[in-house]
């Protein structure tokens, strides 16, 4: 019996880096909160060089951990070292942004009515946002500013909205998305690769000679850490994002984005604040509040958006629209080049299967504005809001 096997190579190739991605940010994202958690509940040793201790319980036994706050005295016969779930994060992070927004940049990061870019160009500038980005930040740290983590903080978030704002003026907002999560990724690896692990590899070095190590290192280690567990739930929230189009397809996706990025700061410092038995009243307010403002602002964009619109509201007024941007390839037998069946299984050559598919096709192409993959075919603002309008009055 001959099997014919029709294997696409580049969507299995992009859900093993996926699923690949996934499991090690999980690893370096569970150490990184651990090991957070772990400084935020050391107390004074009643005995031993250790600068703090901790007792807990898990999976059936008691762990007693105890942190030297330099170096102990002697270096210990086995030593664990956290770094490849980092490295490992972030290679197959950026592998994913290669495959899927710059090999694809005609499809998933370039829009024509911004930036008449070429899949070279637009590559181009995305590597170099995530170069710029390392430098301003590690600047930052290493300039007067790094003294005082609040400030630092303060600077290097305006710094990443203006970044937001400006891809934004370039690309697909939902493709600048994945931009500033690269830039904030790298980021929070540079701080593994450039500033914590060779410090403490420093550290080794000195105990190993019989020397003293530098406390200087250490410190800079642990307020770099401290950095990435700040960072860590904007990344999150940008990798999910473009399941919500609702937030990349606001009319100003940077905002949005902004207002979402300091909620998850403002969450992470609430866990910080209770691990360390601190207050948490003022800090819980405060990332209620953003969370409030990202959904009042977006909510209250769609519905002034929606109460601006006017105009037919039938099919005849949409069909068009159809015919000149989706039928080619949402169709029984498709016309373009690009595909052998309709995507998904979404038809829209006919009244019937349009209005079957209106709720997904209001969600990718009136608020995410992302199809047509590219907009090869020129589909205009005026167009989409008047398949809107067709959608929200029920699709007649």
């Amino acid at each position: 019996m001959n099997i014919a096997l029709n294997i696409d190579l580049a969507e299995w190739l992009n859900l093993a880096i996926r699923w690949f991605h996934l499991t090690a940010g999980i690893a370096w994202i569970g150490s990184s909160f651990y090991f957070v958690w772990l400084d935020n509940h050391l107390v004074t040793p009643k005995a031993g060089e250790a600068s703090g201790e901790v007792w807990s319980v898990h999976g059936g036994g008691f762990y007693h951990k105890q942190k030297y706050q330099v170096a102990p005295k002697q270096m210990p016969e086995d030593l664990h070292w956290f770094m490849w779930e980092a490295y490992t994060t972030w290679i197959t992070g950026f592998s994913l942004l290669v495959l899927v927004y710059w090999v694809g940049a005609a499809s998933f990061l370039i829009d024509p009515a911004k930036a008449a870019l070429t899949p070279l160009q637009a590559s181009g500038i995305g590597a170099a946002a995530l170069v710029a980005g390392w430098l301003v930040y590690d600047g930052l740290c290493r300039s007067p500013l790094g003294r005082d983590d609040r400030t630092l903080g303060v600077v290097w978030f305006a710094v990443l909205v203006a970044a937001a704002w400006g891809l934004c003026q370039i690309f697909s907002a939902r493709g600048a998305y994945l931009h500033v999560g690269a830039i904030i990724g790298t980021a929070m690896v540079g701080n593994v690769f450039f500033v914590i692990i060779p410090n403490q590899r420093k550290v080794v070095a000195a105990l190993v000679k019989g020397e003293v190590p530098d406390p200087a290192l250490g410190k800079a280690a642990k307020a770099r850490s401290l950095h990435n567990n700040y960072m860590t739930l904007p990344v999150l929230f940008i990798m999910i994002s473009h399941h919500y189009a609702m937030t990349f397809g606001a009319d100003r996706p940077w905002l949005v984005l902004a207002l979402l990025g300091a909620t998850g700061v403002a969450v992470r410092h609430v866990f910080n604040l209770r691990h360390r038995g601190q207050p948490l009243g003022r800090a819980i307010l405060v990332a209620a509040i953003l969370a409030l403002a990202s959904v009042t602002y977006v909510s209250a964009e769609k519905a002034g958006a929606a109460k601006a619109t006017g105009g037919s509201a039938d099919w005849a007024s949409v069909e068009p629209i159809f015919q000149k941007h989706c039928v080619s390839c949402h169709a029984e037998k498709p016309t373009s080049d690009l595909v052998t069946a309709p995507p998904l299984g979404v038809m829209l050559d006919s009244h019937e299967h349009a209005r079957q598919f209106a709720a997904r096709v209001k969600k990718v192409a009136v608020d995410a504005e992302i199809m047509p993959l590219g907009n090869t075919t020129g589909m205009t603002k005026a167009e989409r809001e008047a398949l809107g309008r067709w959608i929200e009055a029920g699709a007649p």
